[in-house]
């Protein structure tokens, strides 16, 4: 009876101890940790700089400036298709339908773009939410709500819609450059950098992205969709043979390879005269100026910002000899060189540490795009990535981004900081593999089969949190047993692997028994070594 009331009294003691380490709170420590990454949070979510958002609603005015004149020059075509459906249908009936059929498609398809802007403005800045006038444009929730939330986003509706879109207007289409370039517009393809991270395009195109650039890209798709109307609509023409309509209705068009410029780039545009008779050249007038272009290929040099108009008139005779002159105009848009930074972790960079970057500018080819890097070394290792390794904790560190320029000279693109800090404290852990031949990590907690345990080497660390996933190099570690009488019997190992007398000791638990591991010291790829605060428990079954 003495003995039995002696072994209550042990494990009564046991568990005490086991119960006032399991419960130890948290400590201050671990709660500035927690702190950090609600500020790191937040710094994020702050990351929008007010000048890109208002450079969105430069391109946004653009886009919508060159949709109205695609606009007006559709609708031009199809007044001309009605007025000779009126004059001759037997002529003109099979195209006129194909042309009313395009009408209705590209109208579906763009009124609900139009739909999905009013529903992220409105959901950025509530129901008064203005699409003109946008008040929240840095809000990075709308996008995703609208159009990734699960059940109601319309993402996957917009991705089907534009891809049978596509697919349909390009029957219509028999110029290979024209098709090349109506399905490069209208294309849902990822970016391969971006397919390599795992991103549809839906999530491409409005995860996480601010409400103004996201009403920018359904304005840019509206855009689209008026341009491969806009060349169905003459490719139609052509196939009526509307000489007589063409000679009465002659309209000059100005086709740019571009409407947004970036400063220091060329802007290019073709100045031609529909249904041009191919046995005389145009004379065009630049102004009041008649100049001589090379396959009606007009460029200027671009070396200020701002909005800017190339307008002249055409002259051509017709059969009559007498001189027919049409009015052109376009708009066009120069913006300031602009780059994009990404560290592929975080928004920040780790002392003595590989650090993916990736780098692009947009229009530059990435093996085109140079990189330079303050308080540290920036290593190329592919198109557009870099690894970066800063020297010094708390020292900010700069890359800069530059570009060739026009003149043949680089030019420079943008400057990022990043803060520099030092690698978290990394978490010990058995690695071990499970009964279905998969590798695991046993942190500690609940049950591990006392096979498994001695099957294994030793101890492993490691930083992995879902944004890092970096091996540390464990260097000693000890364990901690409790005999009968509750006394600390502690054994300490030198190395990352498991010492003969702690193996030894292993087998001589019995299930339900427990031991600690714990003044875990491990070297990370920064070369600095730390003793880890927490104990790794191991309960043995």
């Amino acid at each position: 009876m003495p003995e039995e009331v002696n072994n209550s009294q042990q494990a009564s003691v046991s568990e005490t101890k086991h119960t006032h380490i399991q419960r130890r709170p948290v400590s201050p420590r671990q709660k500035m940790i927690n702190l950090m990454y609600i500020v790191l949070l937040a710094m994020l979510a702050l990351n929008v700089s007010p000048d890109v958002l208002n450079g969105f609603t430069l391109v946004e005015n653009s886009l919508n400036r060159s949709t109205n004149n695609s606009s007006k020059q559709n609708n031009a075509l199809y007044a001309d298709f009605d007025a000779q459906m009126k004059a001759n249908p037997a002529k003109v009936k099979e195209w006129y339908e194909k042309a009313i059929y395009v009408k209705r498609m590209s109208d579906s398809l763009y009124d609900y773009a139009q739909v999905l802007k009013i529903a992220i403005v409105r959901e950025a800045d509530g129901e008064d939410g203005d699409i003109n006038n946008i008040q929240n444009k840095d809000d990075l929730e709308a996008a995703s709500h609208v159009m990734l939330a699960p059940g109601t986003g319309q993402g996957r509706k917009l991705y089907n819609a534009v891809n049978d879109y596509r697919q349909r207007i390009l029957q219509f289409i028999t110029d290979p450059v024209q098709r090349e370039i109506i399905s490069g517009n209208l294309s849902t393809k990822v970016p391969r950098k971006n397919v390599l991270m795992g991103k549809n395009w839906i999530e491409y195109m409005f995860e996480n992205t601010p409400a103004a650039a996201a009403t920018t890209l359904l304005t840019k798709l509206q855009s689209d969709i008026r341009y491969a109307e806009g060349e169905v609509l003459h490719t139609l023409v052509k196939n009526v043979d509307l000489k007589d309509v063409r000679v009465n209705q002659l309209n000059a068009y100005v086709v740019p390879n571009a409407q947004t410029i970036v400063q220091g780039g060329k802007f290019s545009a073709r100045i031609i005269m529909a249904a041009v008779d191919t046995t005389q050249e145009p004379r065009i007038f630049i102004g009041n100026r008649q100049v001589g272009l090379r396959n009606g290929l007009y460029e200027v040099n671009c070396g200020k910002t701002g909005d800017f108009t190339l307008a002249g008139h055409i002259e051509m005779t017709d059969a009559s000899g007498a001189i027919v002159s049409r009015k052109f105009e376009q708009k066009y848009t120069v913006i300031a060189p602009s780059a994009t930074v990404s560290a592929d972790l975080m928004n920040v960079l780790y002392a003595g540490y590989n650090n993916p970057i990736s780098v692009s500018v947009p229009g530059i080819p990435s093996n085109r795009i140079v990189a330079t890097m303050t308080g540290g070394t920036l290593q190329p290792v592919g198109p557009g990535k870099y690894i970066a390794r800063p020297t010094k904790v708390g020292a900010d560190a700069t890359i800069t981004i530059s570009s060739p320029s026009q003149s043949g000279g680089m030019q420079r693109m943008g400057a990022f900081t990043f803060r520099v800090r030092r690698l978290p404290d990394p978490t010990a852990f058995i690695a071990y593999t499970d009964d279905k031949g998969n590798p695991t990590k046993y942190l500690g907690g609940r049950g591990f089969s006392k096979s498994t345990l001695l099957s294994v080497d030793g101890i492993g660390a490691a930083i992995d949190d879902g944004l890092l996933n970096i091996k540390f190099h464990v260097t000693s570690f000890q364990t901690v047993f409790f005999d009968n009488m509750g006394n600390a019997i502690p054994e300490v190992s030198n190395s990352d692997k498991f010492t003969a007398r702690q193996r030894q000791i292993f087998r001589s638990l019995r299930g339900g028994r427990r031991f600690y591991i714990n003044h875990v010291t491990a070297t990370g790829p920064d070369g600095t070594t730390r003793t880890l605060p927490q104990s790794l428990e191991v309960i043995v079954r």
